[in-house]
């Protein structure tokens, strides 16, 4: 059977057509609410940006993900998964609309922070929770095309979202609490939408939830124990480099995109909404360079292997990024932009398949919960360090400079490794 004729059986499934448009909902809205937020800490004209107040954001959309990540299955195996999307989505809704009026109330940085932090943080059961619910709503033969289409659809959706949010922020509305209170609405339909689907359809099945709470967090902070002592085993020496050099990488990506959006806020342009315009469209060039790396790298991953594509995405990006990043241009940055783009995902690729080949079955979930908690962690010490480091117009040789040695390091460290 072609893609093409199982895709449309797929989505015959009434059920999955559901859940599929709760997901667009609730994902779309976190587009629509995380640029909100972006922009609000970045180009808001009432506010000087700093690099600490990025680094504050990053930390909101960022670290729930990897504290909550890995303990959200365990409650999500206890309650029926239909009402935390119910609840979840009328949650996020609240707390976004007190995120829109903390924006206009001259109130403490923290407590606008606690807000959109709680936002984040239930967002990661939403999300494992949709993919937990999906095979409650396909058959067994089609699981896998549904968990292709699935993501996929739902990081599109949350794309045209930011895009959305740009849109509305530039063109309609020069308010960055309008555009979080469209957030609130989008999920408060991703809440009514989950009212289409019946209380018990998306289990779990009582006969299935795990004893005692306390002993199924206990159990969940052994199993993650156990999974980074099985990535200590000799075989699996790969797999830890890969997670090495793809942790040092992202804190280069991390620190990168500091420096980006401080030159597009004070450097590049002489407006805010001329700045965030050009932010929009060095995003965009960015997520170009993502896409050319998932059409690049099972190509070069099979002509090289996946440790030896590494260290070629690190040092084309050693090289590139301070040749094109020191002039503290537009152009040259937007290519930077793309090159970055690039090397990070080719990167990331071709360290998830060095852990899904290198790691046993039984351990691949908690490595890659482990691996989870580094990529984002790396991603906010980056930003922390340049909270440090930034002069207010993002103009830094030391910090390019530093960035372009750390790639190298990774290039020269990876290189040798795989000659052995």
């Amino acid at each position: 059977m072609s893609v093409a004729r199982d895709l449309r059986v797929l989505l015959r499934f009434g059920n999955f057509r559901r859940l599929l448009a709760l997901r667009l909902l609730s994902q779309g809205a976190d587009g629509v609410y995380q640029v909100a937020l972006a922009t609000y800490v970045v180009f808001s004209p009432e506010k000087q940006t700093s690099a600490a107040a990025i680094a504050s954001a990053m930390a909101v959309l960022l670290l729930p993900y990897s504290l909550v990540g890995p303990f959200a299955g365990i409650l999500l195996d206890r309650w029926q998964r239909r009402q935390v999307f119910l609840y979840g989505s009328l949650l996020r809704a609240l707390l976004a609309t007190a995120t829109a009026v903390l924006m206009l109330s001259p109130v403490p940085d923290w407590l606008f922070y606690v807000s959109a932090l709680c936002v984040t943080a239930v967002n990661r059961f939403v999300l494992s929770g949709l993919s937990a619910a999906l095979p409650r709503v396909v058959d067994e033969e089609r699981l896998v095309m549904a968990n292709s289409l699935s993501p996929t659809a739902g990081t599109l959706a949350a794309t045209v979202g930011g895009g959305l949010a740009f849109v509305v922020r530039l063109l309609v509305s020069d308010s960055d609490a309008a555009v979080v209170l469209l957030g609130a609405a989008l999920y408060l339909c991703a809440a009514l939408a989950s009212l289409r689907m019946s209380r018990d359809l998306l289990g779990p099945d009582p006969e299935l939830v795990r004893p005692g709470l306390r002993t199924a967090i206990a159990g969940t902070a052994r199993d993650l124990v156990a999974g980074v002592r099985h990535l200590a085993t000799p075989a699996r020496r790969e797999a830890v480099w890969a997670l090495a050099t793809m942790t040092l990488m992202r804190f280069c990506y991390g620190a990168l995109l500091v420096i980006l959006l401080m030159l597009c806020r004070y450097s590049f342009s002489t407006t805010t909404d001329d700045g965030l315009a050009l932010l929009g469209l060095a995003l965009a060039v960015s997520g170009a360079g993502f896409f050319t790396a998932a059409v690049l790298t099972p190509w070069a991953a099979r002509r090289l292997g996946p440790g030896r594509w590494i260290v070629v995405c690190a040092g084309v990006a050693a090289v590139l990024e301070p040749a094109l990043g020191l002039p503290f241009a537009t152009v040259p940055m937007l290519f930077a932009a793309f090159v970055l783009g690039l090397t990070t995902q080719g990167a990331k690729i071709a360290t998830d398949t060095i852990v899904q080949s290198s790691v046993d079955d039984g351990f691949r979930g908690r490595v890659f919960s482990f691996y989870d908690v580094l990529f984002n962690v790396a991603f906010v010490g980056a930003a922390g360090v340049a909270a440090l480091i930034l002069p207010p117009d993002g103009r830094s040789v030391p910090l390019v400079v530093t960035v372009a040695v750390i790639y190298g390091a990774v290039a020269v460290a990876m290189a040798r490794f795989e000659r052995q």
